[in-house]
């Protein structure tokens, strides 16, 4: 268990914790340091190590904190985890999509494009500091009907008692609540306290009512503004019983509008969900003939804005001594993710995006080879795109 638990942190990857030891130098004694573990493990005598915490900006503003365990501590979680998952993916709705085995971002996605065309209304819901907020006296009495193993139950226990230590290195003990977004057992623990607090109730409380979930992201579908109003509502209330609140600036109504529904003034029209924009818009029939106003989803402006930061930080324009295929080899694997993740409805939305990137391209080209024209190094970067036009991941689809 703990070999097949090294495997799967090795393949993920990741940065050193407090400890400051890397993959590589863990691997330097891999037998001896997977030995301590199993033998800590198996005796009950591992104690983690406190989680570091890293802040990240978020894409609308603000900050996440994201918490690195040491590698010895992923793997040990990664032990616990196979060990559990199976178990609990039995008992887990067919609703939540985050972080399972076999389901994926797309075929959330996919769902809500179905739904929005059978339902009019949604509520786009975001639980606020979820992952910091959780109870950890309600999620030991979900582990409890689960897991009778007492060493499974013991290590959840420290795992969710393990300090935080900042930047500054001051170390942060828990108070009775959260578990760090980043950690290996997180996601889990967190699909099982949401499994309770939301996904079984909303089965019981609105079984003529359908949703999606993705981690702590939830989608509402309703029939009608006074259902979706109730079930705002009520959902308010469930979430206060179990010490979770929801954002009140991110949280709304959201009218779904086609060619079928009437015009609504008073609500929202689009939503976002998983890094795309659900909203009217223009969608080509079946047959080809004509256009039709639907209620379908592409990307979002925030993940536009996110990546087209990202190239303006590379500074391509100030890599003079690079050659186009440094510039290639630098950008494609994010050009390949970006294509296969964003253009799984429809590729076209992404021209606007990619356009972007020509630009820089264009503008590196004027550097380096001191040309004042823009069309001039346009001219010149479509005429390598002719002549190699696989070099850049995204020139075989634009």
């Amino acid at each position: 268990m703990v070999k097949e638990a090294y495997r799967k942190v090795n393949s993920n990857k990741g940065s050193a914790g407090i400890d400051k030891e890397s993959l590589e130098k863990f691997q330097e004694n891999l037998l001896n340091n997977l030995y301590k573990i199993w033998n800590r493990m198996s005796s009950g005598s591992y104690f983690p190590q406190a989680v570091k915490e890293v802040v990240i900006p978020k894409a609308g503003g603000g900050e996440r904190k994201l918490g690195i365990p040491t590698i010895s501590d992923r793997i040990a979680q990664e032990v616990v985890k196979t060990y559990l998952e199976p178990r609990l993916e039995a008992v887990f709705s067919k609703n939540s999509y985050g972080y399972r085995p076999n389901k994926s971002a797309h075929n959330a996605l996919e769902k809500v494009r179905e739904n929005v065309r059978r339902y009019s209304w949604v509520v786009d819901m975001d639980i606020k500091a979820f992952f910091d907020e959780v109870n950890h006296e309600l999620l030991l009495k979900a582990i409890d009907k689960h897991v009778p193993e007492k060493w499974v139950q013991m290590y959840i226990v420290r795992w969710l008692e393990c300090p935080i230590q900042t930047s500054s290195g001051e170390l942060v003990q828990k108070k009775g609540e959260g578990t760090p977004q980043g950690v290996v057992i997180s996601p889990l623990l967190a699909n099982l306290f949401l499994h309770y607090v939301l996904d079984k109730w909303l089965e019981k409380e609105y079984p003529q009512l359908t949703f999606v979930r993705y981690a702590d992201d939830v989608i509402v579908h309703c029939y009608s503004e006074s259902q979706s109003l109730e079930i705002l509502n009520a959902i308010k209330n469930r979430l206060a019983e179990c010490k979770l609140r929801l954002s009140e600036v991110k949280t709304k109504i959201v009218y779904c509008l086609d060619y079928n529904r009437m015009q609504r003034k008073d609500y929202p029209k689009k939503f976002d969900f998983l890094g795309f924009t659900f909203k009217p818009r223009s969608i080509k029939s079946k047959t080809g003939r004509g256009m039709y106003l639907g209620f379908g989803c592409e990307i979002s402006q925030k993940s536009q804005s996110r990546i087209t930061r990202f190239w303006k930080e590379l500074e391509l324009h100030r890599k003079s001594p690079l050659t186009i295929q440094d510039i290639a080899d630098k950008v494609n694997s994010q050009i390949r993710g970006i294509i296969r993740y964003y253009g799984y409805s429809t590729i076209r939305h992404l021209q606007g995006l990619f356009r972007n990137l020509e630009f820089r391209l264009a503008k590196w080209y004027r550097n380096k080879y001191k040309e004042r024209s823009y069309r001039v190094a346009f001219k010149r970067m479509r005429d390598i795109k002719f002549n190699y036009p696989t070099m850049f991941y995204h020139w075989q689809f634009f």
